[in-house]
């Protein structure tokens, strides 16, 4: 289950709505190798693919493939507008640390 707090959901709406997206538009996230702990998050509006799992929540969906899943499984999404930093955070509980900037991550240790 992927969650997202109210800012969240008001900003993503407010956006799907800037872009002039089109319906059934919502936030992919995903997760790649790189970023300063390993892997990194990806974020883009997009539509749902066949094998996606998306999430609904106050009229907004969050999709993650296939591939990503495991890494966000239990994630909460936020959105942060403050002087220092704005956009997504995640609060991911499948990371074994994250950077100072929060935009990438290392996951916890899979075990044998």
């Amino acid at each position: 289950m992927i969650s997202l707090t109210s800012s969240a959901i008001d900003h993503l709406k407010s956006l799907i709505a800037e872009k002039q997206a089109a319906p059934g538009t919502g936030l992919r996230l995903s997760v790649e190798k790189g970023g300063c702990a390993g892997f990194q998050y990806v974020m883009a509006l997009d539509h749902s693919k066949e094998g996606d799992a998306v999430y609904e929540q106050e009229g907004v969906s969050v999709i993650i493939g296939p591939d990503s899943l495991s890494y966000l499984r239990g994630c909460e999404i936020d959105y942060v507008d403050s002087l220092a930093d704005s956009g997504f955070k995640l609060n991911n509980p499948n990371a074994a640390r994250s950077c100072g900037c929060g935009t990438s991550f290392e996951p916890q240790p899979t075990e044998n």
